[in-house]
């Protein structure tokens, strides 16, 4: 069974402790709120994919942008705008808002496109960017780097941006529940794909999932830690 065909298979327990990713689902609706709260006026969507943000906005002037070869290759979407985030095709000071969400870590050069959106930035222009910190590889081999929450804050003040708090998701023991879900649907994948041994663990591990996911919410109720998060958000300003 391939990735995408157990995706497609896995989608309407996303909101249960069955789902291996359940802890990043559960902070959709949060996620999405704290885009629709903040972003305002003419917004740049770069790394758009479905361009889900358009349908939170509310009296704003959306353009989504992606690069050719995701949009078309990887996701099957049609963006607004075909361009690479490192060479914006827009004139300088021409947006109010930029969003970069879970976008920085696929991209070759992040100095460069976070020096792109300070150019295109209106001044007093707002950032949202977030991207995963402790999460497994994804979108292979274009998957590049990850940030802790200082070297996120160090690389956007670099850009000229002023950095206000980074936001952590899925901190403690979240954190630790969600790898440890996903290592186990990850085994299961592996084991049907080529048909060994691995077949007779795989039950186990299907029923391990959302015991590990209900241990993880009961230990986190206790108290989110702050060394381990599975990313980051943060909203940065372009000084006046």
């Amino acid at each position: 069974m391939s990735a995408s065909r157990l995706r497609a298979w896995l989608r309407p327990l996303q909101r249960t402790p069955l789902h291996p990713q359940w802890f990043m689902f559960r902070n959709q609706r949060r996620d999405r709120q704290w885009v629709a709260e903040r972003a305002h006026g003419r917004v740049l969507d770069i790394g758009c994919a479905d361009g889900w943000a358009r349908g939170v906005l509310r009296h704003c002037d959306y353009i989504g942008l992606d690069y050719p070869a995701t949009a078309s290759g990887l996701y099957q979407t049609r963006p607004q705008v075909f361009a690479d985030g490192a060479s914006l095709p827009f004139a300088s000071s021409s947006f109010d808002t930029v969003l970069l969400l879970e976008v920085l870590e696929h991209v070759i050069d992040a100095e460069r496109v976070l020096a792109e959106i300070d150019r295109v930035l209106k001044p007093g222009g707002t950032l949202l960017i977030s991207m995963p910190f402790l999460y497994p590889l994804h979108d292979a081999p274009h998957d590049y780097r990850r940030y802790t929450a200082p070297g996120l804050i160090r690389a956007l003040s670099q850009a000229g941006l002023q950095p206000g708090a980074v936001l952590s998701r899925n901190a403690g023991f979240k954190a630790i529940a969600l790898l440890s879900a996903i290592a186990c649907a990850e085994f299961v994948i592996e084991a049907l794909g080529r048909r060994r041994w691995r077949l007779l663990m795989a039950p186990l591990l299907v029923l391990a999932i959302p015991v590990i996911n209900v241990l993880g919410w009961a230990f986190a109720s206790v108290g989110d830690g702050r060394m381990l998060a599975s990313g980051h958000a943060a909203e940065a300003q372009k000084p006046q």
